[in-house]
């Protein structure tokens, strides 16, 4: 074998990480879907030609061929914890309020705002740059072993960009964008299947599939907002400029997410995503304030569940009362009947 199926191999995996790149980090896609798919088609027509030319981080081995019996079990080195909630301004100004007390300052201390996505909590670890393994929360100590489902997901890079630490473990949400929720949806209605009853479901239920060609079909990404285990790099010295990081390391981050400035720079954010949450892509369920300086972080440290120096600030439940105005029965292609409700609008 020449040099040259090697080499174009080479490049085409770089074409298509620097195209996966521009999609799910930058939002700057600079090719159409169908160039995409064109150089995927090549590379694995290349690959198949030479087999010797596959290597584990190429796009091709997204999708694994063999279904899982069962999901393995993964013990966190740095346990996954959740957040405490606030409900009310005076609950913030009580969180607020609290870190002031613990590290004896005064006037206004700086937050990272960021959007609460509906998902499936995640963790990815990358060794030398190269995704070895991913696993959900669980009970914050032990998860599931989700790596072959995870590999599918395309905004998950399979190598990091640049020069990546020796162990890099990322935090972040798998979750489903509402657009491909709702056309998931509508296709498993025409075929007289079962839907899912929100976003969260569905990316949860997607991404606990034991066979990884499920999960490939269903339209997952993801968001990165934090670090487990690092290695071999120094961390950024704010919340900000770790986020800053990942994004350059590949890792996607929440375009939302924002640097904040007290407590009142903290309620104008909660009151802006209010305002536009029924117009993100995204289905969220309030907001998260983080405190930005990462040395004051290490000083306020964790309670036995959550951070002190984090809270998720949580949105009032939608509820209203309505009226059934009928019912109607929907055939599906294989001749299944699905009950469908005409409820009287409310908004």
């Amino acid at each position: 074998m020449t040099d040259e199926p090697a080499a174009r191999a080479a490049e085409l995996r770089a074409q298509i990480a620097q195209h996966d790149y521009r999609y799910y980090v930058l939002d700057e896609p600079q090719i159409p879907d169908a160039e995409y798919d064109r150089l995927m088609q090549e590379l694995r027509a290349l690959e198949a030609q030479h087999p010797e030319l596959i290597t584990p981080d190429s796009p091709t081995q997204r999708v694994s061929g063999t279904p899982s019996a069962a999901f393995g079990e993964v013990v966190h080195q740095v346990p996954m914890l959740s957040l405490d909630n606030a409900f009310t301004e005076e609950d913030v100004q009580g969180f607020d309020r609290r870190i002031h007390e613990r590290l004896g300052v005064a006037g206004e201390l700086d937050y990272v705002a960021e959007p609460k996505l509906d998902g499936l909590a995640v963790t990815v670890i990358y060794r030398e740059g190269l995704l070895e393994r991913s696993a959900t929360r669980g009970d914050g100590v032990r998860g599931e072993d989700v790596t072959a489902n995870v590999r599918t997901i395309r905004a998950v890079p399979q190598r990091l960009r640049g020069e990546a630490p020796a162990l890099l473990e990322a935090r972040g949400e798998i979750f489903m964008p509402l657009a491909g929720f709702e056309r998931m949806n509508e296709q498993a209605r025409e075929r007289g299947e079962k839907v899912f009853v929100n976003p969260r479901n569905a990316a949860a239920g997607s991404l606990r599939q034991l066979d990884a060609r499920v999960t490939a079909a269903r339209p997952l990404t993801a968001f990165f907002y934090g670090l487990g285990t690092l290695q071999g790099a120094s961390l950024p010295g704010r919340q900000g400029q770790l986020l800053q990081w990942l994004r350059a390391l590949g890792l996607p981050v929440c375009p939302d997410t924002r640097s904040v400035r007290g407590v009142t720079g903290c309620l104008a954010y909660y009151r802006e995503m209010g305002e536009r949450r029924r117009s993100l892509r995204y289905q969220i369920d309030g907001v998260v304030y983080k405190l930005d300086q990462r040395a004051d972080q290490e000083r306020l440290g964790f309670l036995s569940r959550a951070p002190r120096w984090a809270i998720a600030h949580k949105f009032a439940a939608d509820e209203a009362l309505t009226v059934v105005k009928g019912i109607e029965f929907q055939v599906g292609r294989t001749g299944a009947l699905t009950p469908v409700a005409r409820l009287a609008p409310v908004f």
